[in-house]
């Protein structure tokens, strides 16, 4: 049976998926950095992996573990939530260095044994914000751009190798803990402060949004349907935004517009 390997999987997202493709009869290796038992259903069909993307070591050691890796599903990230003037440049780092340069290490790990084998599937769940520039989420969105367009060039060099590379772009879900913890490491001068008023305002306004399984249906569209387009949104908000239903960008703070993820 196959096996998918899922970075960030202890919670939102990652979860969702694990437990949809362990439903559907795969071998699922969820890796997080700190695993807990009970967080899945007990199966002789998962493994759950520590893993800490950032790690040097650790992509290689993951798929060490988890053997052949039929579909990779890159997912772990942080947020960060500021006005570009005050954001400390660790903070910066460590963002760039998780969602971007994480999710490069792990496809390196995988595609040598991909590319052997002729087949796979490398799944980047990046965010509708590349979509719709929204204030104060100026470095998290350039990590999740810069890695669609990784994903793009990664597709072109390695489809002759028959292996696909897609992209899904979750819209906002304010039911998983992420946005929590990306206001958990806000920073904003003061002189920023309407601009962070009118931004939560927005939140706070009732409008459609992203499930966890509405992802999760996303990336197994994404790994078993050869047809999947290269870019899937995920969610109404998203979907509208790459189908330009969305009001211009500038507009979502003060329209009270739910920006996506």
């Amino acid at each position: 049976m196959p096996t998918v390997l899922i970075t960030g999987a202890s919670s939102g997202f990652g979860l969702a998926t694990a437990r949809l493709f362990l439903d559907r009869g795969w071998t699922v290796a969820a890796a997080m950095r700190t695993p807990q038992e009970g967080l899945l259903p007990a199966s002789d069909r998962l493994h759950l992996l520590a893993l800490d993307v950032t790690d040097p070591d650790g992509p290689a050691r993951a798929v060490t573990e988890t053997g052949p890796v039929d579909a990779l599903v890159s997912n772990a990230g942080i947020g960060l939530l500021g006005a570009v003037e005050g954001l400390p440049m660790q903070d910066v780092r460590d963002v760039l260095d998780t969602n971007l340069v994480g999710a490069i290490a792990m496809a390196q790990a995988v595609l040598p044994g991909m590319r052997e084998r002729r087949s796979g599937t490398i799944v980047h769940v990046t965010s509708s914000v590349t979509l719709a520039p929204i204030p104060l989420l100026g470095v998290y969105t350039a990590s999740k751009a810069a890695l669609s367009a990784f994903s793009a060039v990664l597709a072109r060099e390695v489809e002759g190798f028959g292996i696909r590379v897609r992209e899904v772009l979750p819209g906002r879900a304010p039911s998983t803990p992420f946005g929590a913890k990306g206001r958990a490491r806000m920073h904003l001068p003061e002189a920023y402060r309407s601009v962070a008023e009118a931004l939560m305002a927005g939140w706070q306004t009732p409008g459609p949004v992203t499930t966890p399984g509405e992802v999760a249906e996303a990336v197994w569209r994404a790994v078993t349907d050869e047809d999947a387009p290269e870019r899937l949104p995920a969610g109404a908000d998203a979907e509208a935004l790459m189908a330009g239903r969305a009001p211009p960008p500038h507009r979502h703070a003060a329209s009270g517009r739910n920006p996506g993820r």
